[in-house]
């Protein structure tokens, strides 16, 4: 439903700091295109009583994302594809 109502908009996130987990999967089987990987010390949310989690294991956000039937792609701050390998990093531009 997103995607045709904000048809004009090219990504919108799923924070699940702020969702949960959960309610983040279900909003990309819904439109949402980006999902923040690991939080380093998140603040705002948690003062506010958030009882989620901060971090979540690199295989945890991949299973999550399938699951919600897409495919993880990573990518840097201006939605470019990154490539890992364990040595190094590279941006496709």
């Amino acid at each position: 439903m997103a995607r045709l109502v904000l048809d004009n908009i090219p990504h919108i996130k799923a924070y699940w700091v702020m969702l949960s987990a959960r309610i983040a999967q279900i909003a990309l089987r819904f439109g949402a295109n980006d999902i923040d990987g690991t939080v380093v010390e998140e603040k705002i949310y948690h003062d506010a009583g958030s009882t989620e989690s901060q971090a979540l294991k690199r295989s945890d956000l991949l299973r999550l994302i399938r699951m919600a039937g897409r495919e993880p792609v990573e990518r840097d701050t201006l939605y470019r594809p990154v490539t890992r390998t364990e040595s190094a990093f590279t941006v496709l531009v």
